[in-house]
């Protein structure tokens, strides 16, 4: 048949319709079924309302001319029923069949699928058709499950949530069609429960369960595990499933103690700290979730301290037992050794689990000696340094970390002192006694025979110190007090021996020849030192008591003689 034909044969039929009396196509005529207009769907969608599911709905109902006769709105609380079953008119039952949640549907319901010939005495009158705009808030069924996803996850994970334990954790709550009812973060403080003891609602009690510190999670709580039948106030609707964005930041158990990872251990460990040893270390401290508290590098100085006396948080009295120097430890202290329920400051929240990552810089005991290590000792040694002898020695010296502080190899000359003469920290002079020419020694000194709580320049406060040394020569001493003694009997005659020209005073440089004569020959010796001139110079001028230049009869004195009458003069 040709285009033409077709199109005067349409028009015919038309033409037909119209006499007969039949309804233009504009006029569908009555409804056989339920007409359903998706106009808003979710992209997301995962589930639909099926028959015999519980479900929560708004919706508004009018004529065909506009006119209200319900809404769920006006009464100011949705509608809760099950789908599917009967308990509904049957236009709405079907109609809201295969919705999800958040879609919107206009539904038109013919009379015979509404209230029919009777309609609602003073509400809706006979063969009314019923319009309804529909918006499904929740869906659930009797046989859910609690459903729940992992959104992200620390890569270490240790230990997971059980029964008994206290949480501290982050959430935002709302209902299934995305309405918010409750968020922890709007109160600037976590959530702190108990797991699994019926202080939480069944759904979040078994949804906690499980997770890691850090650890977050969508969890979807049906009623019968949240707030069934009656809701809860004005925020959660009766019958409403509940969506929980959890962030769990610690937890604990109150039987926990402390927990140790030793992260790094030295090889060598010849000690390792005890009750009542002072242990200095830096320290990085953290929440469980790895947010900083507190940080002894930040600071640029150790942390020093007793253990085991109460001096610190219990968690940390014990997790510092037992340490090694140089060793790198992480102490994980629960809330009842550390801060309790009340934290401390504005960082460590109340019930926090606290992580220390510890470097043990080093430790001593207020009773250490020095240590002396022998690392070489020259065959034959008969002769070794004694107090008030005059040494020459190289040293290097550090801290136990490594960190090098001082060396006399920076210097063109060896270090020189004469032991006893507190010129050098007591555990150094007693580190240098009893040695040989050539003989090399590791000393580790503790503080208080070191520098003390104070420190000294470049060297930190109750340092332990750790010296290198090898002596390389040491002349005999003489007593303390003394800048010369003699070998035997001084000369009875001595003012005489000593005024080398006889006119009856001894000036500096008759005094500096005469000494010089009695060290030679071997009758005396001086005090050992780099510096024999400035040696005899200091004797003639504690001999010169007037100070005039010149040593008179009267003023020259034995040192033997003064020490007899409670005088501490030389010679």
């Amino acid at each position: 048949m040709a285009p033409g034909s077709r199109c005067c044969l349409l028009l015919l039929l038309l033409l037909l319709l119209a006499v007969l009396g039949a309804p233009a196509l504009g006029d569908p005529g009555p409804l056989e079924d339920v007409v359903i207009d998706r106009y808003y769907i979710p992209k997301i969608c995962l589930r639909e309302a099926q028959m015999g599911d519980f479900i929560r709905y708004h919706y508004n109902g009018t004529f065909k001319d506009g006119k209200k006769f319900d809404s769920s709105y006006d009464r100011g609380a949705t509608v809760a029923g099950v789908v599917g079953v009967g308990r509904l008119i049957t236009g709405m039952d079907r109609g809201l069949q295969g919705m999800c949640v958040n879609e919107r549907r206009h539904l038109i319901v013919p009379p015979h699928l509404g209230y029919g010939s009777i309609g609602v005495a003073g509400l809706i009158p006979p063969d009314a058709t019923l319009y309804f705009d529909v918006v499904m808030l929740d869906i659930w069924n009797k046989n859910d499950k609690l459903q729940i996803t992992t959104l992200s996850k620390p890569e270490r994970c240790n230990r997971t949530v059980e029964n008994s334990d206290f949480v501290r954790y982050h959430y935002n709550g709302t209902l299934l069609d995305g309405t918010p009812f409750d968020s922890s973060y709007s109160k600037g403080s976590t959530y702190d429960t108990y797991v699994g003891t019926g202080w939480l609602i069944k759904g979040m009690d078994q949804g906690l369960l499980g997770m890691c510190a850090g650890e977050k999670r969508s969890i979807i709580i049906p009623p019968f595990l949240a707030y069934g039948e009656k809701g809860y106030g004005t925020v959660i609707p009766p019958q409403a499933s509940l969506v929980f964005s959890v962030l769990l930041v610690d937890f604990h158990n109150p039987k926990d103690g402390v927990f140790l990872e030793h992260l790094e251990v030295p090889e060598t460990c010849k000690r390792r700290a005890v009750t009542g040893d002072f242990v200095r270390y830096h320290y990085n401290g953290t929440l469980m979730d790895g947010t900083l508290f507190d940080s002894s590098y930040s600071r640029n100085q150790t942390y020093n301290t007793y253990i085991g006396k109460g001096y610190i948080i219990p968690g940390m009295d014990q997790g510092l037992q037992g340490v090694c120097i140089g060793e790198h430890r992480r102490v994980v202290i629960p809330p009842h050794l550390a801060y309790g329920e009340n934290g401390a400051g504005d960082k460590i929240p109340g019930s926090a689990v606290l992580i220390f990552d510890v470097h043990i810089i080093d430790f001593h005991n207020p009773a250490d000696p020095v240590e002396i290590e022998t690392v070489f000792r020259p065959e034959g040694c008969n002769v070794t340094s004694r107090h008030r002898d005059f040494v020459r020695y190289h040293y290097n010296c550090s801290l136990l970390d490594g960190t090098r502080l001082f060396s006399s190899h920076d210097y063109e000359k060896p270090q020189e002192v004469t032991l006893g003469a507190n010129k050098v920290i007591e555990g150094l002079n007693s580190g240098l006694l009893d040695m040989c020419a050539g003989e090399r020694r590791v000393l580790i000194v503790p503080p208080h025979l070191g520098h003390g709580e104070s420190g000294a320049r470049g060297v930190p406060g109750s340092a332990v110190l750790r010296f290198e040394v090898e002596l390389i020569s040491m002349e005999e001493g003489v007593p303390e007090g003394y800048l010369f003694i003699w070998h035997g009997e001084p000369p009875a005659n001595l003012y005489e021996q000593m005024d080398l020209n006889k006119d009856g005073e001894i000036p500096a440089e008759e005094f500096s020849t005469f000494i010089k004569s009695q060290v030679a020959e071997g009758k005396g010796r001086l005090m050992p030192s780099s510096d024999p001139e400035k040696v005899i110079a200091d004797m003639f001028q504690n001999q010169d008591r007037n100070q005039d230049g010149k040593i008179t009869p009267e003023e020259l004195k034995l040192k033997s003689d003064e020490d007899q009458e409670k005088i501490h003069e030389e010679l």
